[in-house]
């Protein structure tokens, strides 16, 4: 008997069937069956459920000899399954990876509930993904399991089946079915949530619900759409039967008023013609289930769909259009005469006096702790008080223009647009974004699939308004100056932002630690993952609990997710740290550092702390976005190209072994060499003050002094004291 029967019905998904029932056999949680259930499908989900079931075990076809719908699929699959608890995915939608390993965790954590509630997310064909608006319902605090009287709020999630885990043992006896028609979830949910004797929730995405352009029941006009009052004269008719239910009376209302009203104001559900008639049998079903002296849920809509008022409601709607294209017709002209006055006054403060007592810092994406520009903007205010510092506000301002047109010092990590005019007298300091990796500026040309609407002739006008760039090392400056030619003066001082990573005391990473829950003796590990141009979804290469699990219960991982998208499964030991808003503080807080291509690498070396390099796809990114630095020569530390590497060399010790170091230190010497914690204030000396630093401003090798381990982790040892492991290191080739 298996744990979970994952019950799949699958009509005219054939482009999408292999996907879905992919995410269910990939399961990390193996312990399942998967029941595919062939709705009499004109197109070829017979064909493709039939292979599966020839290579997969667990794979069970079901072939039905006349179309069923939705709900007589289901069924079928239901009489078929032998798992300890049901779950239903539509042919069209995916499982998150370990969801049912997350699901196995939470059931037994609760007791074993007549059914477990978990979270969604909808996926749309541009890549994007949308969390449900209503997560917090399904939040893990408080006990657990409980009843729905506990948490009525579940019957405002949103109401299908494929949300839930359901004990078989419970449906069977309950006797629950799917019935036919449209909207055949609605008499489903609403009965086993009230009928289960335990619920618990799970507060995370385990289903991605497509959202298709054609073809999907709620974007199809059809008289079918009727079908809705049938499903809640059946939800109703449950609470005849049952009258210790019946409370739930008020609620079950206001949700079918609800779902009344957002049937009858959507555009592409009812044919044209039948909005009368929906709205008679709304009027109807209304007064038919309403208990008297309940409150009546507020809303002009709902009064409308309610009360059946056809003509008023098509009345307010025909003028509703009208208001709508009124408005955005009156808001064309209003743009237009105000980008006229904002630049009228642009060219106004241009020709007043400016303030040599101003600097205006800005950074893409936004100004935070771990930037360039923030790091100047502090030794602004240390070594050159007297200047007054300001951030860009809000663009298409009148601040904004004003601030741009009177400020002396421009600084920025990227370009204030094409919008700027810079004056005579004003000085732009240009930071960029640390070491460069991949190729960038006018080396994308080579590239045009990466560089696709680039307009270089407007970079190199931007470039020709710069009076300084930062440069951490030889390396930059001898790119910078390639790639974005000019006759700006090139500062090689070192990096700003690296200042706070040298200055750091043994206080301030135990503080930071402790606010991101790092136990005490634990081996933090900081996974940063680089951004894929190639990729329009960033999914992290590396999955994040797998790779936990490899190590195993002396490491903590605070994982980064690009874009800052959350990372399942996040715990005591997986933090996920994609949104904080401050990655030194998150590299002081760590002992490793797990990436790929990110040029933080670059930073992290400054640190002296061991560096791990997941090498899987390099030879893709060096393809696609080309690469300065080749990191299989000269890596900052052991190479691994799959998790099972990255994790034996944890485990091993190579990470922080003799070799380790030595690697380190090369790459240190190389990209590192004015990481002393000076940086900007050499800046702020030479185009403030007009002290220039020189050119031998690099830390000697020798005066760097120790290693930095995180406070209260394992690799305060000396490198010396430790048994180091013998032999060469499992990276890739020999390197």
């Amino acid at each position: 008997m298996p744990r979970f029967s994952v019950i799949v019905p699958a009509y005219e998904v054939q482009a999408y069937l292999a996907e879905c029932l992919d995410s269910v056999l990939s399961q990390s949680y193996p312990d399942l069956e998967l029941i595919a259930v062939d709705d009499r499908s004109p197109d070829g989900c017979g064909a493709i459920i039939d292979e599966y079931a020839a290579r997969d075990p667990r794979v069970r076809a079901v072939h039905l000899p006349e179309n069923a719908g939705l709900g007589g699929a289901r069924n079928a699959g239901v009489a078929r399954a032998s798992g300890d608890y049901l779950l239903f995915l539509d042919g069209d939608d995916t499982l998150t990876p370990h969801t049912l390993r997350a699901v196995a965790d939470r059931l037994a954590v609760t007791g074993e509930p007549d059914v477990l509630v978990f979270d969604y997310a909808r996926t749309h064909w541009d890549g994007t993904t949308l969390r449900n608006r209503l997560a917090d319902r399904l939040t893990e605090d408080g006990p657990a399991p409980f009843t729905l009287a506990d948490r009525p709020g579940l019957l405002r999630v949103l109401m299908v089946a494929w949300n839930k885990a359901y004990r078989r043992e419970f449906l069977t006896r309950e006797g629950f079915t799917f019935p036919p028609g449209y909207y055949e979830d609605t008499p489903w949910t609403f009965p086993v949530l009230m009928a289960a004797g335990s619920i618990a929730t799970l507060d995370r995405v385990c289903v991605h619900y497509r959202q298709r352009r054609r073809g999907s029941i709620l974007r199809t006009t059809s008289p079918r759409h009727f079908d809705v009052f049938d499903q809640y004269d059946r939800v109703f008719a449950y609470l005849a039967v049952r009258p210790e239910l019946e409370r739930w009376r008020p609620e079950l209302y206001a949700r079918m008023l609800d779902h009344l009203t957002t049937i009858a104001t959507r555009r592409d559900r009812l044919p044209r013609g039948s909005h009368p008639a929906f709205l008679r049998r709304a009027r109807a079903h209304c007064r038919r289930h309403r208990t008297p002296g309940t409150p009546v849920p507020p809303g002009l809509r709902r009064a409308l769909v309610r009360h059946g008022l056809h003509r008023t409601f098509r009345t307010l709607r025909l003028a509703a259009a009208l208001c709508r294209r009124a408005r955005a017709s009156a808001g064309r002209g209003t743009r237009k005469l105000r980008a006229a006055l904002l630049r009228l006054h642009y060219r106004v403060q241009r020709l007043l006096p400016l303030r040599a007592d101003h600097a205006l810092f800005a950074a893409v994406p936004a100004p935070d702790h771990g930037c360039d520009p923030s790091a100047l903007e502090a030794a602004f205010h240390a070594h050159a008080p007297h200047i007054r510092t300001a951030w860009l506000g809000r663009p298409g301002t009148a601040a904004h223009f004003t601030a741009l047109a009177r400020s002396t010092y421009l600084v920025h990590n990227a370009g204030f647009g094409p919008g700027l005019v810079k004056r005579p007298g004003q000085v732009f300091v240009q930071t960029r974004h640390g070491t460069p990796l991949g190729h960038t500026g006018l080396d994308l040309q080579e590239r045009p699939a990466l560089a696709r609407g680039t307009d270089f002739a407007g970079q190199l006008r931007e470039v020709d308004q710069w009076d300084y760039v930062l440069s951490g090392n030889r390396h930059s400056t001898l790119t910078w100056e390639r790639v974005h030619p000019g006759d700006y003066t090139t500062l090689e001082y070192g990096s700003p932002r690296n200042d706070r990573l040298q200055r750091a005391t043994p206080a301030d990473v135990a503080r930071l630690r402790a606010s991101l829950g790092v136990p005490e003796g634990a081996v933090a590990v900081l996974y940063v993952p680089a951004h894929r141009d190639h990729r329009r979804t960033q999914t992290p290469p590396l999955d994040p609990g797998r790779l936990l699990g490899l190590l195993g219960p002396r490491f903590t991982l605070l994982s980064r997710a690009p874009l800052g998208e959350p990372v399942a499964g996040a715990g005591a030991r997986l933090v996920d740290v994609s949104a904080h808003p401050d990655l030194p503080s998150l590299c002081l807080a760590s002992d490793a550092l797990l990436t790929d291509f990110s040029p933080l690498l670059f930073d992290y070396a400054g640190l002296d702390r061991p560096v791990v390099v997941h090498t899987g796809d390099w030879d893709v990114f060096r393809t696609v976005r080309g690469a300065y630095v080749d990191l299989l020569a000269c890596p900052p530390g052991p190479l691994a190209r799959t998790e099972e590497e990255v994790a034996d060399v944890f485990a091993s010790g190579h990470w922080r072994g003799v070799r380790s170091a030595r690697l380190r230190a090369a790459f240190r010497d190389r990209f590192c060499p004015y990481d002393d914690g000076n940086a900007a204030e050499r800046v702020v000396r030479h185009v403030v003050l007009g002290q220039a630093a020189g050119p031998r401003a690099a830390v000697p090798p020798g005066a760097r002094g120790p290693a930095r381990p995180a406070a209260g982790a394992p690799v305060r040892t000396p490198l010396a004291a430790v048994p180091q492991p013998s032999g060469p290191l499992p990276v890739t080739g020999d390197r």
